[in-house]
Formats: C-alpha cells, structure tokens, sequence
C-alpha cells in the first residue's frame, strides 16, 4: 500500500508537464487564516526551512509540495548516478531538472517564484509552484499550502482580496479527492474557525476534514485546549489534532525543526499527558499519510476509468485533426477528388452526412424545380395585365382604317405574346435559385464531409474559388438558354397545336350555345315575325339572324364562309342597317346606346366613324365587343396554359443540362487542371498555425494520459487492499 503515494505523485508530474486540470488528483490541502500557522505545520512535516517565514500575507501562491521518502540505499545510487552531495535534495518544476541541496535555496527560489507572478507588494496568484522534496526523514505525502484567508486588502491588494482568496482556497478544496488539513490557532475561539467554515460549505459531512489546532503554548494562563483537543468544542470525523510550532523569535535565532518537535513533545507529555501520543507533529504526519493513502485507495478505481475514457477521448480528437503531410502531391489529388466526389454525392443525395434541419442539395433544387418554380408559373394569371378595354384595343388598332368582319388573328397573336413574355422572369430567377444551391453546396461539404480541407485553409479558399468560378461560367449559359427557351415559343405561335384546336372546338360549341339562348331570350313586347321598316321601305326581320353575331362565330371557328350580312340593300344603306342592327342589339341591353349610336339622318351615315371617337373606360361594351373580347380572351387562355406547360417542363430540364449535369461532369477535371500544380503545392497544403498546435497540444495530452494509464496499471491489485 506504501507504494500507492508515489504513484499519485508520479501522475501529478505526468499533468503538470502539460498542465492541464482536467484529473483531479488525490492530495492534502492545508486551509487556514492568515498567519494560523499553515506554513510552519507544513515546515514540521518536511522538517527542514524550506518556505519563507514572517509576519503578514506571506504565503501568496498555492504551493504544491511533494515529500518523496527515499531509503538510504536509494538515496546513495541517486546520488551517485546525479552527483548529489547531501541526503536530502529539492527539484522545482519550472526549473526542469535542476537540483536544490541547499534549503535556503529553495526559499529563496520560492520567494522569486512569487514575486515574479504576483509583484512584491502583497498581490496573490493561483498559478502554483510544485516543489519536489526528496529525503529518508519524510513520509510519502503530497501537500498544498494557499494563502490565507483574509478579510481586509493590504498593500497592492484588490478590494475584493477576500473573495479572490476564497475562490482559489475553494478550486483546490472541492476537488472531491482532496483531504482539507484545517488549521486552526489554539488562542482563538474554535467556533470562530474560518478553516472549517468553508470546509464545512464543501465537505458538509466531514468526511475527508482533518482539524489541526496550532499555537498551543500561547494559550492564556489558566486556560487548556483539552476540550477542543477531545472534540468537545466542534468534533470533527477524521479527528483534531494538537501542534506547537516555533516562534517567531525561535525562527530568527535558527532553532532547528528537530530541536522543534523534541520541545513540542516535552511540552505535550507535561500540559497534556493522557493526549501526548495522540497529538504532536510526528503523530500529524504518520495520521496524514494513512488518510492519503486510504483516500488514494477509494480514488484509484475512478480515477482510472476517467483515464480511460479522456484518452479515448483526445485519441478520436487527435484523428480528426489528421496526420502532418508526408507526399503533398498525393494529399493534395486525394483531397480534391474526396471534395469532387462529396459535391456530385449531395446533388445526387447519396451524401455520407444527410442534413436532417432543411433540405440541401439535389433535394432543394428538386423543392426549387416542382415547389418554388412550379407554384410561381401557376400563380401567372394567363390574362394578367390586360383589361377588356386592352384587348378591345388592340382588335381596333389590328383592323387598321377598316371596320372587322371578323376577329383579326393579329391581335390574338400580339396579345399572347404579351402574355407568354411574362413567364421568362420566373424561369431567370429559378435558375438564380438553383444556381445559389450550387453554390450552397460548396459551404456543406467543406463543413461536414471533408474536416481535411479546414485542415488547410489556402486549398478551401482555392477550391471554393475554382467551383464559384465554374458556376458563374455557366449562369449565362443557362440564363441563355431559358431565355430562348421563351424566345421559341414567342417565335411561332402554333394555333394548330392539337390542344388548342380542342380548346377552340370547345369554346365554338359553347359560342353557339349562348346565341340560341340570348334569341330565345328576347323581349315578348317584340312579336318574333313583325318586320322593322327601313328608310327604304324595304323590311328587316329581327328573326334573322344579325351579321356580327354570325361573323364571330365563324372568325371563331376559322370558317371561310361569307358573311351574313344580307345583300338586300346598297352600300349606303347597308351601313344603315349594321348600324341599326348594332343599335338593337345595345337596345336590349341599354337603350340610351341608341341615341348616341343612330346618326341623325341616314344620308350623312357614311361619314360615321366609331374608330374616330375615343372610348371612355368606363362605357358599357355592346354585345359584339363583349362577344369579341370574349374570344380573344379565351384563346389567350387557352394558348397560354399550353405554353405554361411547356415551360414548365422545359426550363427544370435545361438548368439540369446547361448547369447541374454540367458542373458534376466538369468539377473533377477543373479542379485538378486549375490546382493540381506543382508551384501550387507548397502554399495550398500550409496548415493554419491554430490547426498545428491544436494537434500538438491534443498529442501531448494523449501521451501523458496513456502515460498515466501504464503508472496506474503498474500497481498490482495487492497493493489496492
């Protein structure tokens, strides 16, 4: 079991070489208030002057003291082998191997230690100094003397001094494998102990609390220390313990610590005789060393799993930061064709890493294509922009200086192409949205699949480059494409398209329908066979059919019939009677029409122009406007809808070709020609500083955990029972 202590104190040197808290090891922590007497009792223990002594705040950095018992025959082969004169010897960490002989030295050493991190007014640090102490007059213990607890700043001390020096004496404290050496002065009340108060706030039950009682010889004169030495005061589990260090004046004169410990043990066997062999500095230390290596003992199974298990840890870490490079040029081709391979792999969503929070890649151009451009092409409204007055408009100014028999398909043909023009911006900017996929892409895979390529941040920076530039490449291409893609369907319009000639058939039939229902819904007032007189006297019958009606329905249905407008009258009445027929039509409707549309006398109707009067908007259109506007509308429509179809087929299948398709085939060859060169090499594959010491420091840690794991694994079961 003696054999467990040099194992902690052998894994302490382990991590402290990298410095690292992340173990925390068994030990002893001396607490106290200032000048309570930590340093001296700790002094007793090595029983050499080693720290510096005095009145004040002089301890001002933790120290971690680790006696090392050696025997004789040891100690002559060390010596030996290192040159050492003396049987006892010091070595500091900061100092690497550097051996102290002399003790003084050693104080001294300290005390340039700390006024090198805190100043020489008083200031405290919690960076700590590790001592190694080496001799046959000691037992096997590891120690750590804090700064005392104070309550008001001195010197160059902060305002919140105490707060400071409690939060250091609580880091080394709460470590749950530490044992609390409590010290307290004997002249001084027990229940007024501060050492045991914050002992109390980490250690509630007392389990790992030793108390020390200090200064028992300046007690006042008719007073004794036998209760708080019992436990009658405030007991305490692991047990109180009595000492009497040197004084001050002691100290200046040079009296030894063995001239010490002979004066403490005649002092106890006089004042406390039954409690002499309980108490005293050589009692304190044997008590120490038992409790440690019992603590050590319950620590060491945990303490070897959670060995385990950061090495494991560091050893997944260290292989994600890669090895250094050997051969450059191989890195470098494996890298780009690892990164090639990844990209097509997300379009293709056969990616080693799948996002699970939002589509990416093949999915979201997929979602762009069907969803995003599928809805904005329904959204068109096929008769967008353009009123009943537009399309009415745009037949008058087709016709020219001649009043229309028929529907002129001029305007049909302008109309639509207005119409269908609309669809090229959406189709623009779903090439846009998949073209900032593409891009996305880049960013998705340099993140999750290749950790290699962060490894160098010129080859990322590179290789992004390379593909954004391959990307902008083909944005006008495509762009180029989509935009002839609308450009084809402007050029020609097919009015035999089969799906339109269907529409057209349609919409004929249900033409012809609403004629028959608007004769069959005539006023009754007007007897279906009484004839209207012209000013010629010849008769015109209102079951007859009127001839616009007759002429939309067969512009329409793309008849070539004549017309049926009846040659029963000259020229000059025959605009009589379509003037008349038209002011009948509008009399069903509205009879003010009438007046405005009949000239006043039927010798000046030739010189009526209806073109020439400019049409108020919000005029009531006659039947044969309405009836006209009608059928354009319904062809726009319909023509429209089949355009809208084909572009919405089309346009997914040319960004697939022009830019998706384009840029997998290309991406491998691109990136090897643009980077794949050997002045390119050097300055591609440089790590980022930050990476390279991240994986040292990784490498270090693993080596003093795997280090760790072998001391620990050196002790055999025997020794943990």
């Amino acid at each position: 079991m003696e054999a467990l202590i040099p194992v902690i104190n052998k894994l302490q040197d382990v991590f402290n070489t990298v410095g690292a808290d992340i173990i925390q090891l068994p030990q002893i922590v001396v607490v106290g208030t200032q000048s309570s007497g930590k340093s001296s009792v700790l002094e007793s223990l090595v029983g050499r002057d080693i720290l510096p002594r005095g009145t004040g705040i002089v301890t001002r950095r933790p120290l971690i003291l680790q006696l090392v018992h050696i025997d004789p025959e040891d100690r002559r082969k060390t010596s030996e082998e290192n040159g050492i004169d003396g049987e006892e010897w010091g070595k500091f960490l900061h100092t690497k191997n550097k051996i102290y002989t002399e003790f003084e030295e050693i104080r001294q050493e300290i005390e340039a230690e700390t006024e090198r991190m805190s100043g020489n007014n008083k200031g405290i640090s919690d960076e700590p100094i590790h001592l190694k102490i080496f001799s046959p007059h000691v037992v096997n213990l590891t120690l750590v003397d804090l700064p005392g607890i104070t309550k008001v700043p001195v010197g160059d001390q902060p305002n919140d001094i105490e707060i400071q020096i409690k939060e250091l004496i609580v880091k080394y404290i709460s470590n749950p494998n530490s044992i609390i050496l409590a010290v307290t002065a004997a002249n001084t009340d027990m229940a007024t102990s501060e050492a045991l108060k914050v002992a109390r706030e980490v250690d509630p039950d007392g389990r790992r609390t030793l108390a020390v009682v200090t200064k028992l010889d300046l007690m006042d004169a008719g007073t004794d220390a036998m209760d708080i030495l019992m436990g009658r005061v405030i007991p305490v589990k692991l047990g109180i313990i009595g000492v009497v260090n040197r004084s001050q004046l002691d100290i200046n004169q040079k009296k030894s610590v063995a001239d010490s410990i002979r004066d403490e043990y005649a002092f106890l066997q006089k004042k406390y005789p039954s409690l002499a062999n309980r108490n005293g500095t050589k009692y304190l230390a044997r008590t120490l060393n038992r409790l440690l290596m019992h603590h050590i003992r319950d620590c060491l199974p945990e303490l070897k799993t959670r060995i385990n298990v950061l090495a494991a840890q560091y050893q997944s870490l260290l292989n994600s930061y890669g090895e250094p490079v050997d051969d450059k040029s191989a890195t470098l081709l494996q890298l780009i064709t690892k990164f090639a391979a990844e990209y097509c792999n997300t379009i293709e969503g056969t990616a080693k890493y799948i996002e699970t929070a939002e589509l990416c890649g093949g999915a979201r151009i997929c979602y762009i294509f069907h969803e995003t451009f599928g809805r904005t092409l329904e959204s068109v409204d096929p008769l967008g922009g353009l009123t009943t007055i537009d399309v009415l408009t745009a037949i008058r100014n087709a016709t020219g200086p001649r009043p229309a028999l028929f529907v002129p398909e001029v305007s049909f043909e302008l109309l639509v192409k207005r119409q269908v023009k609309r669809l090229e911006e959406p189709s623009l900017r779903c090439v846009e949205l998949v073209h900032e996929e593409m891009q996305r892409i880049i960013q998705h895979c340099s993140n999750y699949s290749t950790q290699e390529l962060l490894r160098f941040p010129k080859l990322h920076d590179a290789i992004v480059e390379v593909v954004t530039s391959l990307l902008r490449k083909r944005l006008p291409v495509t762009n180029e494409m989509v935009h002839n893609l609308v450009a084809i369907e402007l050029a020609y319009i097919n009015t035999k398209h089969p799906d339109f000639a269907d529409a057209c058939g349609l919409m004929n039939n249900n033409i012809e329908e609403q004629r028959r229902n608007r004769m069959r819904d005539l006023p009754s007032a007007v007897p279906r066979d009484k004839s209207l007189r012209g000013p010629d006297g010849q008769s015109l019958s209102l079951t007859e059919p009127p001839a616009p009606e007759g002429e939309v329905a067969k512009a329409a249905a793309g008849g070539s019939q004549g017309s049926a407008v009846s040659e029963q009258t000259d020229g000059g009445t025959g605009n009589w009677r379509g003037m008349l027929k038209k002011g009948e039509d509008g009399a069903l409707g509205d009879r003010a029409m009438l007046q405005t549309t009949l000239p006043v006398s039927p010798q000046k109707g030739h010189a009526v122009n209806l073109l020439d009067v400019p049409v108020p908007v919000s005029r009531k259109l006659s039947a044969r406007e309405q009836r006209d506007c009608e059928v354009i509308e319904r062809l726009i429509k319909s023509y429209f809808l089949i355009v809208r179809k084909n572009i919405q087929d089309s346009v997914p299948k040319a960004v697939m070709h022009f830019l998706v398709n384009h840029v997998k085939d290309c991406l491998q060859s691109e990136l090897v020609g643009q980077l794949y060169k050997t002045a390119l090499l050097n300055d591609l594959l440089t790590e980022s500083e930050d990476m390279a010491q991240r994986r040292n420091e990784a490498a270090d840690m693993l080596k003093a955990l795997q280090k760790a794991s072998q001391v620990i694994a050196e002790i055999r079961e025997t020794h943990l029972w």
